[in-house]
């Protein structure tokens, strides 16, 4: 029979939540070829569907880093890679957490119109999230 030298099981793997809240980290602004979204569907397979600030739609591949460790829900804002190759597609790099998502509103990196509360996002249709105006 084989010897067991493993360190444990699936408790270790999880490790601790190091994306914690209670941890104050610096507020992250977007550079050239990225851009802020909210997330409006999620898909399964570490995609989701997120309408980004400049109007379109795009989906958004969740990568590896953040897959387990970062939960990404309906109404989150977050921060995006837009592809040269293909426009209709991104990556995630960052999720932003309500606070700083609240202090970018206030700041004026995201339109005002936007909802930031997440308790009401239950039941949405996609023209409730991000809406813009014609200039």
């Amino acid at each position: 029979m084989a010897k067991n030298k493993g360190k444990g099981g699936k408790n270790r793997k999880r490790g601790k939540n190091e994306a914690d809240g209670d941890e104050k980290r610096e507020l992250v602004y977007k550079d050239d070829g990225q851009e802020y979204a909210q997330v409006t569907q999620m898909l399964g397979e570490g995609r989701c569907h997120a309408m980004c600030i400049d109007g379109i739609t795009r989906q958004c591949h969740i990568p590896g880093k953040l897959y387990k460790k970062v939960w990404i829900a309906t109404g989150d804002i977050i921060l995006v890679s837009l592809r040269e190759y293909q426009d209709g597609k991104s990556d995630i790099i960052m999720k932003y957490m309500p606070a700083e998502a609240r202090l970018l509103k206030a700041y004026g990196e995201v339109p005002e119109n936007i909802r930031l509360n997440h308790e009401e996002l239950d039941g949405l249709s996609d023209d409730d999230y991000i809406q813009f105006q014609d200039i």
